[in-house]
């Protein structure tokens, strides 16, 4: 038995009517309510005569139930109302408006009271010529949560992406740029992985691979030990005493430093050559000393968080190199000296309020402010710091985070308009007053707007009428705030016109 508007392959038993002969209204109306979040009937008028919704949601979707008495078309957002057009008639002769043949389901959005958008799944069934028919469906806003954050993280990771790019550009830019010889080795073949212009010409093979070669190929025989020696030190101690070797068919003596560092779990050798150094002596004789583990100074300049340390009036005495790239310093320049609130902060007054608490009370957490670059392009941070009053000099300690890539914890987008007080509250700190104001100016003409369509069925020109703009001004917010869908080139949908004229 196949019903009008579905099809062979949704049709799931084959003999249904030996199975369910019987079959009451009060077990079907279990068998709706437990297998869809919300299920409409609704009349051959197109007006909702019952609705059922499941246990996970009556308690949420409580307002649905003043949907009854209204037609299904008045309950969905404007340019869904097609969709519902369709539905039914798909249901009534089992074709859909189109002629493409029925569509057993259709995504729509309901309007909800305060804003909020519900978005459903809907697939209707036939109840009968004069019984109207009843729609199935589920609940789309967990997916649609899903979706978005699935958005969000794709365009930070797609932000992340280019900031890689500009940093290896940069390091490109550096590697090539610096007069002295510098190779990347494997630390355990001691094979050239990469190396700089000037290697090649020190080497004098510019013309021929180094890449892939063995490092010891390129010294001389008589200095493969000392390069030997020094290598494996910094293998184990991350970095090496400098010693004197020459390379192949090189009668000069050249200086070899060598460190250590992790890239995904693989240690890498980093070896400078340069010309002797005058200070040979003093280097030998530090060589008799143990070489020194890593110390908290190394830790916090290597820290992926910038790290600032100030006088207790504000000016810079040291920071790490996460904090000169924050900042994007020039090459050459410095930031010691100078004051931290030429980079942090909207105005002044957030490194009063810093340096106020810090004063009174020692240590704040997680105050959040922004930190501008220096082409002035603001992004936003959050800072724990530290007062240290005693010791050899006062100081105070900031650790600052760049939060730019950090997903909204309440699911907004920064497009959204903040929908209620605690949204609102939570900007404070992070806009200034000026903005805050701003957003509350939208979002209390947006729900202006909103009730004046609600109470004018959708009439825009009485709309306009209502709210005291005209016809066009109400056309320019209704895009701003997106409630509308205008047709192309940003001209009106056909009734529209009608009703405005």
């Amino acid at each position: 038995m196949q019903t009008p508007g579905t099809s062979v392959a949704s049709q799931l038993f084959e003999a249904p009517e030996r199975h369910f002969p019987e079959l009451s209204a009060d077990v079907l109306a279990g068998v709706v309510a437990a297998a869809t979040d919300l299920a409409l009937v609704v009349d051959a008028q197109g007006v909702i005569r019952d609705v059922s919704l499941g246990g996970s949601h009556a308690a949420e979707l409580v307002e649905l139930r003043q949907w009854i008495g209204r037609r299904w078309i008045e309950t969905v957002t404007i340019e869904n109302r097609g969709k519902v057009t369709a539905m039914l008639a798909t249901a009534v002769h089992g074709t859909a408006l189109d002629g493409q043949g029925p569509r057993p389901e259709r995504q729509v959005t309901h309007a909800l009271a305060g804003g909020v958008d519900l978005p459903v799944s809907y697939s209707v069934v036939p109840l009968g010529a004069q019984a109207g028919v009843l729609a199935l469906g589920r609940d789309l806003r967990d997916v649609a949560a899903v979706q978005q954050r699935l958005v969000d993280a794709q365009q930070s990771m797609e932000r992340d992406y280019l900031r890689l790019r500009h940093t290896e550009a940069r390091y490109r830019l550096l590697f090539e740029a610096v007069e002295e010889a510098v190779m990347v080795l494997d630390a355990n073949s001691l094979v050239v992985l990469e190396h700089n212009a000037a290697a090649a010409r020190l080497v004098g093979e510019a013309n021929k691979r180094i890449v892939g070669r063995s490092f010891m190929e390129l010294l001389a025989a008589d200095s493969l030990g000392d390069a030997q020696a020094r290598l494996a030190q910094a293998r184990s101690a991350g970095r090496s005493d400098d010693a004197s070797v020459r390379l192949a068919n090189a009668p000069a003596d050249l200086r070899l430093a060598a460190s250590a560092f992790k890239q995904d779990s693989t240690i890498l050798l980093m070896v400078r050559l340069s010309a002797p150094c005058t200070e040979a002596p003093r280097a030998s004789a530090s060589s008799t000393r143990a070489p020194e583990g890593p110390s908290l100074l190394d830790v916090v300049n290597s820290l992926p968080d910038a790290f600032v340390l100030t006088d207790m009036q504000g000016r810079i005495l040291s920071a790490n190199q996460a904090f000169s790239e924050m900042v994007q310093l020039p090459p050459g320049d410095s930031v010691q000296g100078q004051p931290l609130d030429r980079w942090l902060g909207r105005t002044s007054v957030d490194m009063n309020v810093l340096v106020g608490n810090l004063r009174q009370h020692g240590v704040l957490r997680l105050f959040p402010t922004t930190l501008r670059s220096g082409l002035g392009e603001p992004s936003p941070v959050e800072i724990s710091a530290v007062a240290v009053p005693d010791g050899p000099q006062a100081c105070l300690g900031f650790a600052i985070r760049d939060v730019a890539r950090r997903l909204p914890a309440d699911g907004r987008t920064p497009r959204q308009l903040p929908r209620s007080v605690e949204q609102l509250t939570g900007l404070v700190g992070r806009l200034p007053l000026k903005d805050i104001v701003g957003e509350t100016t939208d979002l209390i003409e947006r729900l202006c707007i909103e009730a004046a369509l609600e109470l004018t069925r959708d009439h825009r020109a009485s709309a306009a009428e209502m709210l005291g703009l005209s016809r066009q001004s109400l056309y320019v917010k209704l895009r701003r705030y997106g409630i509308l869908e205008f047709g192309q080139e940003g001209r009106l949908p056909a009734e529209d016109r009608s009703r405005a004229d």
